[in-house]
């Protein structure tokens, strides 16, 4: 027996699968296709916030510089608005690595609920649903190859 795809929830071998609490032998299965629902803009949303966070910081620093030699206060004055501005500059450095990388994790689950449906002898089943555009990738690629050999004989 070949295990293809093993998580908590999902097992596909070359004898069945196992998806969404039920268990299928791969000749049971007629056809098997997958459907994503519409975007999530909840989810663009977040990302843009996250945009948003990450150039705040570096907007106030860019204005502090401005402001510093754009008004005509002392040298003192006007070196520490702009000392400031550039250490908040500086500052926003690894907050912005930390949202940058909450931004690309959002793109790795996508913005779309993805189901993977199977056509049985009794009628259509959902095998699986998830967000996780990865998962689904895995899974799904993972089920052709458990089923190509079971197409042929």
């Amino acid at each position: 027996m070949t295990t293809y795809y093993r998580d908590p929830d999902v097992l596909i071998t070359s004898s069945g699968i196992h998806m969404n609490g039920q268990e299928f032998r791969l000749p049971e299965l007629l056809r098997v296709w997958h459907i994503r629902s519409g975007r999530s803009w909840t989810v663009i949303a977040k990302r843009g916030v996250m945009g948003l966070a990450i150039l705040t910081p570096l907007l106030a620093g860019v204005l502090a510089v401005g402001v510093a030699l754009l008004i005509h206060t002392s040298f003192v004055h006007g070196l520490a608005l702009v000392l400031g501005g550039v250490l908040v500059g500086l500052a926003v450095l690894p907050v912005a690595d930390l949202l940058l990388e909450r931004v690309d994790r959002s793109y790795d689950a996508g913005t779309r609920t993805i189901e993977i449906w199977g056509r049985l002898r009794t009628g259509d089943v959902l095998l699986l649903r998830t967000t996780d555009a990865q998962r689904f990738g895995r899974v799904y690629r993972a089920l052709l190859r458990a089923l190509e050999p079971a197409a042929r004989s």
